[in-house]
């Protein structure tokens, strides 16, 4: 579970290696429902969602308090390790839970707390695979009674996962052996000529977001052989190398995060800033086309 690459180090809490599955289904979340120890969160589009219908005892968490928030334009800052602490115990988890997140959006912003909690090196967090979507489909009971949990004290880690890159990582990703993945749309990826700020960073690979969801079957997670095969067309092959993931803003490229390690890449990091940082650098070099 160690894994080093180039000058990357992943690391894990001692003796409490991620044991929870990356995904988890709604028969086994139906079962965990009365378990004190299972903690879950809403992060659906929006508040007004939750107040209509959620799944029984989950407390609810928007996408945006998970950032700071930022001049138009400009990436949003992500909360400072204190700050994320002090939100996980308000919401009442603790170290020990097990942290199940859901969304409605096919995991897009349920990846992004599921990766900050890998980064705190929380020993138990998954995402519900179709999140609320397959939920309902499955016929399962909801609720529409807000859930507010007792505070709790997060006990602050001592070992975290590395899984954010820098703007230097992605300037410097072909020297070091890095895979850049670009997650974006194909247009954004192409560019426009019309823009002299547009285009993708040269030598990143083209592969979006929202191949990996079954939009219109659940929005579950596609089959696991045919997201590595597709992965293996554009150079993701070895769950050990190392792979940058970025988009404008770093709210894609969150689920995708979630995606890669869901099929075992261990070596897997989010440029948080994504384009929005890049393309703001007028030194970082821009590739228009379709070609990496």
């Amino acid at each position: 579970w160690i894994v080093q690459a180039g000058l990357v180090l992943v690391l894990f809490v001692s003796g409490t290696a991620q044991a929870a599955p990356v995904l988890v289904d709604g028969a086994w979340l139906e079962r965990q429902l009365a378990s004190e120890s299972v903690v879950l969160v809403d992060m659906s589009d929006d508040d007004t969602q939750y107040t209509r219908f959620h799944l029984p005892g989950a407390v609810r968490l928007d996408y945006s308090s998970l950032l700071k928030p930022a001049p138009r334009g400009k990436p949003k800052p992500r909360l400072s390790d204190g700050e994320l602490i002090k939100l996980l115990g308000q919401l009442g988890i603790r170290r020990d839970s097990h942290v199940v997140v859901y969304d409605d959006m096919g995991g897009l912003h349920a990846g992004r707390l599921f990766l900050e909690l890998e980064r705190l090196g929380h020993p138990q967090v998954s995402v519900l695979n179709g999140g609320l979507v397959q939920w309902i489909l499955d016929g399962r009971k909801v609720d529409n009674r807000p859930v507010v949990r007792k505070p709790v004290a997060y006990n602050a880690p001592t070992e975290r996962r590395d899984n954010l890159a820098a703007l230097d990582d992605v300037l410097q990703a072909r020297t070091r052996g890095t895979t850049l993945l670009d997650v974006r749309t194909l247009e954004e990826y192409v560019g426009d000529p019309k823009q002299p700020r547009s285009g993708h960073v040269p030598g990143a690979r083209f592969w979006p977001w929202e191949q990996a969801v079954r939009m219109d079957d659940g929005f579950v997670l596609r089959d696991a052989q045919a997201l590595r095969a597709s992965l293996a067309a554009v150079g993701v092959r070895e769950t050990t190398q190392p792979v940058v993931l970025y988009c404008q803003s770093g709210h894609r490229a969150s689920q995708t995060y979630l995606t890669l390690r869901h099929l075992g890449f261990e070596n897997v990091r989010l440029h948080a800033g994504s384009m929005l940082e890049y393309s703001q650098d007028p030194n970082a070099p821009l590739t228009r086309g379709n070609a990496p």
